[in-house]
């Protein structure tokens, strides 16, 4: 099971990496990494157990947080209305998205990075994300709202990306023009 002690933190050179593509069909290892992450996500929203093992809650986690260069994410995360999208993804892509933008009123925060970057994140108001679940079969999942924010957050992790590097440094605040402000 993993705890807060397998999250590397900001500063680790792997956070700043390209992750490599998982060959189809995953090995016996790569599922279980993949499982793993989402197993994390689901016991950091379980109050009981996060206390027991002291686990930061989260709605996603990519394989490069647990120092794992390869493009596997895990999200666990409810929109508006409740519908639950708890996916563990081989190689996902953004294959299409809205020019609509959106950003999480809050601003995001990520299990990497332990300080507080406060910010408007700007990110596509809708997403279309394909991958490739657990038995390496292909999933096209379409996402708006948190989900879609949640989704990119941690594709970002693939590519190297930290949110924080989305947020205007001499605005943070700055009104993001016609986006669709996100409060939760």
């Amino acid at each position: 099971m993993l705890t807060m002690d397998d999250i590397i933190r900001d500063g680790h050179p792997t956070l700043r990496k390209i992750a490599e593509e998982v060959p189809m069909p995953p090995s016996d290892e790569d599922k279980q990494i993949l499982a793993s992450l989402l197993e994390y996500v689901v016991n950091s929203q379980n109050n009981e157990t996060a206390e027991k093992y002291g686990l930061r809650p989260g709605i996603g986690l990519a394989a490069p947080q647990i120092n794992v260069a390869k493009r596997m994410i895990a999200v666990h995360v409810t929109d508006d209305k409740d519908k639950l999208y708890s996916y563990a993804l081989f190689n996902p892509k953004i294959i299409s998205h809205s020019v609509e933008k959106a950003y999480l009123k809050a601003g995001e925060g990520c299990l990497s990075v332990d300080e507080s970057f406060p910010g408007f994140v700007p990110r596509y108001a809708r997403v279309t994300v394909k991958g490739y679940d657990i038995d390496g079969k292909e999933v096209k999942i379409r996402l708006k709202g948190l989900p879609s924010i949640c989704f990119q957050h941690e594709i970002d992790h693939l590519n190297g990306i930290m949110f924080y590097d989305h947020i205007d440094k001499a605005n943070p605040f700055r009104n993001i023009e016609g986006a669709i402000e996100i409060d939760r």
